[in-house]
């Protein structure tokens, strides 16, 4: 194994052997895929939520039929609002009335119900191929109401009662929901030397799983693009490590950087025109380097003996935060790009600070840290430096935010199985998404659509 990269791995090489270990091996073939169907959802489990979960009706909505195709919109709706850990919401059986309008609605029965906000609404057919999704949000305690519509098809349908979900947890708690965004991730099936790996991208609840690439080899480092259309990531093909870029929904793929020695960690700029790589070259050093996608040429920004790699962008596009051993062991820096030899040293504490992942706001910084023999992920105030520890597992890796910033999603593991989990910022809320067959690795939560 090449020496810097036997160095960074240490005494923590069962964590850094995922990431980097194509770098020491002869990999084989692999086949890119457009979006065929995954063989499995991920199974969403609340296992933590506030103490004080705020009470809330979704009424079932009246239907389109046969437009609909049966759906359930407030069913959609119901899960994704249970499953922030902020609502709980009232059973249908329990319900005694089950109004489609606003007007309807007898505010004193729901609130002896214990329900300090209903939700009505209603599906309607407006041509053979369009449907309107219309909801209604009743304070109860304050009997003001707030209505929005959201135009949909049969196939939409879904995403639509995703926005109805953004648009109530918005209005009630006043930050943007994220159920509408997706997730990618990777899958491992089997063991070694059989492994067999997929890239998948799916629904922030983790329905709706489309294969995006599937090999016989490793694929690392997923990361999205700003416009949510392509997916960078790390696939070894043609016996070396080569990072691709692939548009998600027609399965188009790009070969953007198989220099010699190691070709990782791609993470796109916040304007989607560059991406901050690990390149190794011939002489096997780790170093972050700029290429920019629309003429493939390179600029050096760190020069240094020590390992630098998983650069992640300040959401200005000015500065890149990175992982660097060169204080004697895994740290976080950030550099200027304009004057990249300013480098200044983020994390301080645990002997162990690594993968940086930045907050849509810019103002916190997500990273795995070692907690006594553990690795967790903890969030770092970028002002005055507080840290807090969120997860509680022994090998928690691959912190992302979600887009709105209020939760985290990161791979974890449930006994020997790898499984994707979530925690909200402040800690309150933990969820863990398990899928039933494989393990799920690396995963990386997509901006809002636009």
């Amino acid at each position: 194994m090449n020496r810097v990269i036997a160095r960074w791995l240490g005494g923590t090489a069962r964590q850094w052997a995922w990431r980097l270990k194509g770098c020491a091996l002869l990999l084989g073939a692999a086949m890119g895929l457009a979006a065929a169907p995954a063989r499995a959802d991920l199974q969403v489990l609340i296992t933590r939520g506030v103490t004080d979960p705020i009470p809330i009706a979704i009424v079932p909505f009246a239907r389109a039929v046969p437009a609909d195709g049966g759906f359930d919109v407030a069913a959609v709706v119901q899960h994704d609002l249970e499953s922030s850990g902020r609502f709980r919401a009232m059973q249908r059986r329990d319900m005694l009335s089950t109004p489609t309008s606003a007007n309807d609605v007898q505010a004193a029965d729901w609130k002896a119900a214990g329900n300090d906000y209903v939700v009505v609404g209603r599906v309607t057919a407006t041509s053979a191929s369009e449907l309107d999704v219309e909801c209604d949000l009743i304070n109860i305690q304050t009997g003001s109401r707030v209505s929005q519509k959201f135009i949909a098809n049969s196939a939409s349908l879904r995403n639509a009662a995703h926005l109805v979900s953004d648009f109530i947890y918005g209005k009630i708690l006043g930050v943007r929901g994220a159920f509408a965004t997706r997730i990618a991730y990777v899958t491992v099936h089997g063991q070694p030397p059989s492994q067999h790996f997929q890239l998948i991208v799916a629904d922030a609840d983790g329905e709706n799983p489309k294969v995006i690439l599937e090999s016989a080899q490793p694929i690392m480092s997923p990361s999205w693009s700003p416009d949510e259309q392509w997916l960078a990531y790390v696939s070894f093909e043609n016996r070396l490590s080569g990072v691709y870029v692939q548009k998600v929904h027609t399965g188009e793929r790009q070969l953007v950087s198989a220099r010699v020695g190691v070709n990782g960690a791609p993470a796109y700029s916040p304007d989607g025109t560059h991406l901050a790589l690990t390149l190794s070259g011939a002489g096997g050093n780790l170093d972050i380097w700029l290429l920019d996608l629309s003429t493939q040429g390179l600029t050096r920004l760190t020069d240094d003996p020590a390992v630098d790699t998983e650069a992640a962008w300040s959401p200005d596009g000015k500065s890149l935060y990175f992982t660097s051993d060169r204080a004697g062991g895994p740290q976080i820096y950030k550099l200027d790009i304009a004057q990249p030899k300013r480098v200044e040293r983020i994390t301080f504490g645990s002997a162990y600070n690594a993968r940086p992942r930045v907050s849509p706001d810019g103002k916190k910084l997500a990273y795995v840290t070692r907690e006594g023999g553990n690795y967790r992920i903890a969030v770092q105030d970028l002002a005055s430096g507080t840290v807090s520890v969120l997860s509680h597992g022994s090998l928690d890796e691959s912190p992302s935010f979600a887009p709105n910033g209020a939760l985290i999603i990161y791979a974890g593991r449930d006994g020997e199985v790898g499984t994707l989990q979530t925690v909200s910022v402040d800690g309150l809320v933990t969820q863990r998404l398990k899928s039933d067959q494989g393990e799920v690795r690396e995963p990386v939560w997509g901006p809002f659509p636009r």
